[in-house]
């Protein structure tokens, strides 16, 4: 430390969780760290100004109000947390909402100013920013105007409700974001027609009903991740990627992850690719008769794939004739807020209790745990919200489709998750050719020969479209017709609501541009935005890559793969 420097004081440590291996990493990296002391002094008048300005705005909502209706109305606080009537009416509520913003503002400016490397000036910011929104006076009953409000207005019975909710939340391990009774997969949730046609112990292989005459003679498989449920591509009809795809004329197969249990519990990622999609891509060639098919991958089911691909290439198998990749990670060097959560030591600790090296043996990543880390990604949205509406003013949830299948959460194999955090996430190899071996074969991204085509969300706090894109440069692509098909689309919104943007809504944007240069942002400099869907433009890059169009099947499956029941089936219905 020097005469310009003040030293940042570690956090006493807190239980542990989720976050526990993330925050232990974080404690050791702010030992010795400083605030420059001018940056400091600055904070420190700037915070002493506008404290002086909430004050005065709090004695002025004090006084009398004025005699024009104009100059009696509150002004708005500026916080969608604080919007309500309630906030603004009453002069000792809307001075907490006030201070508390100023006070958040300057720990964020603070965390900000923190020397150090990025890694640990981010994981300072966003630690902060999670004291930060617990904070939030609206999260506490005595504090929150509306939720005394109500309590009144009810004589307590909001608050008799809210207290039973929370004990059912706490019986059930989460915060209830919809109601859940509202919904059941297979009846208003995964409802596209189809047969299961194949499964083994790791997924089922969904083929859907054709909606036309004629079908494309080149198949489509698609690949979700396997850390969600495949659903999330057939919520509903009139958002259903899957329906859309099947009414674009093209026959389709889905995977179906199994939701691990304790047997699976030893399964490695060599497991997942060859008895996975390698499998998958073997049926649907054998049940199609085709010799290449057209391929899509979904988060980390576009790792997955693309691993897989990569392996066959090595083999010396080319059977995609495309490949999808929606809001996929290949190279693993920006990864957005999930980056604070991983480093040696916490890679370390899951193998050490989860992983091959576990002294009591491979266990599970819950799905409640993976499920609890991506709602504190976005706290105020999906976990703070809700404690305040379920809990402190009784509210229920409303239904909504797609947070019940947030909530329908996926436990993974320990062996499999640690192999994927170490050589992804933390050390970033699958991007270097031969770095990796895979089933027995040298990955080599660059020998797969298919044309790809690379949709981004721009919001998306999961993967960040930048790193999204990083992948075009992995692939080498075909020779021949296909050499230029290599295309990336932008759409508007994030990880999820921008994927699922149905063409009928009209809603949201997207951006395209034909050129592929070299880093994203000249991408974008030279992108053109248009409204509406993403969903027509790979469609249309999709379409000659599809073959002629030949009579549609009569059943599904054929003599030697024949159908098992309806589905959904039985693997997406089995909870964490």
């Amino acid at each position: 430390m020097n005469d310009k420097t003040t030293p940042v004081q570690p956090l006493a440590a807190g239980p542990a969780d989720a976050f526990g291996a993330a925050f232990g990493g974080m404690l050791k990296s702010m030992q010795g760290l400083s605030l420059p002391l001018p940056q400091l002094a600055q904070i420190q008048s700037d915070y002493v100004k506008q404290a002086t300005e909430v004050w005065n705005q709090s004695l002025q909502r004090l006084q009398p109000p004025a005699a024009s209706a104009e100059a009696a109305q509150p002004a708005a606080i500026g916080d969608r947390r604080f919007a309500a009537s309630e906030w603004l009416t009453n002069p000792a509520a809307a001075f907490t909402a006030q201070l508390y913003l100023l006070n958040a503002r300057a720990l964020m400016q603070m965390a900000e100013s923190v020397e150090g490397d990025a890694k640990t000036r981010a994981r300072i910011r966003f630690a902060v920013q999670q004291w930060i929104d617990a904070a939030s006076p609206s999260n506490f009953l005595a504090l929150n105007p509306e939720a005394l409000q109500k309590a009144l207005a009810t004589k307590g019975e909001s608050l008799t409700t809210g207290m039973n909710q929370l004990l059912a939340d706490l019986r059930k391990g989460s915060v209830s974001q919809t109601d859940e009774s509202v919904f059941e997969v297979g009846r208003n949730v995964a409802t596209s027609v189809g047969s299961v046609v194949f499964e083994n112990e790791l997924f089922q292989l969904i083929e859907y009903r054709p909606l036309t005459a004629k079908v494309h003679e080149r198949p489509m498989l698609f690949v979700p991740p396997c850390i969600n449920k495949y659903y999330i591509l057939d919520l509903q009809p009139e958002n259903s990627v899957i329906r859309y795809t099947v009414e674009q004329g093209h026959r389709t197969f889905v995977m179906s992850w199994r939701n691990p249990d304790q047997t699976l519990a030893g399964k490695t990622w060599d497991d997942y690719i060859e008895h996975g999609p390698l499998a998958a891509i073997r049926t649907v060639q054998a049940i199609t008769g085709a010799e290449t098919i057209n391929t899509l991958g979904f988060c980390v089911g576009g790792t997955i794939l693309a691993t897989a691909l990569a392996v066959l290439a090595a083999r010396g198998e080319h059977p995609a004739h495309s490949m999808t990749l929606l809001t996929t990670l290949l190279d693993f060097a920006h990864t957005g807020i999930l980056d604070v959560f991983v480093d040696e030591a916490s890679v370390q600790l899951r193998e050490m209790t989860i992983g091959e090296k576990s002294p009591r043996g491979p266990g599970l990543l819950k799905g409640k745990e993976l499920a609890t880390v991506f709602s504190f990604l976005r706290p105020n949205d999906l976990v703070w919200n809700y404690v305040v509406g379920n809990y402190l003013k009784g509210e229920s949830p409303p239904p909504f489709d797609l947070l019940y299948w947030n909530g329908d959460s996926t436990n993974l194999p320990g062996p499999m998750y640690c192999w994927y955090l170490r050589h992804t996430y933390l050390q970033n190899d699958l991007k270097v050719p031969g770095k990796l071996t895979v089933c027995g074969e040298k990955v080599d991204l660059g020998r797969i020969k298919a044309p790809v085509f690379v949709y981004a969300s721009r919001e998306d706090h999961i993967v960040p479209w930048q790193a999204a894109y990083a992948s075009i440069p992995l692939f080498k692509g075909p020779s021949g017709a296909r050499a230029k098909a290599n295309k990336f689309v932008l759409g508007a919104s994030g990880h999820i609501a921008g994927v699922i943007n149905p063409p009928a809504k009209g809603k949201r944007s997207h951006w395209v541009n034909d050129q592929l240069p070299a880093s994203a942002e000249d991408w974008f400099a030279g992108a053109t935005e248009k409204p509406g869907s993403w969903w027509p433009e790979w469609s249309a890059w999709l379409e000659p890559l599809a073959g002629k169009a030949v009579a549609a099947p009569k059943a599904p499956g054929n003599r030697q793969f024949k159908p098992i029941e309806p589905a959904p089936g039985r693997y997406v219905k089995a909870k964490a």
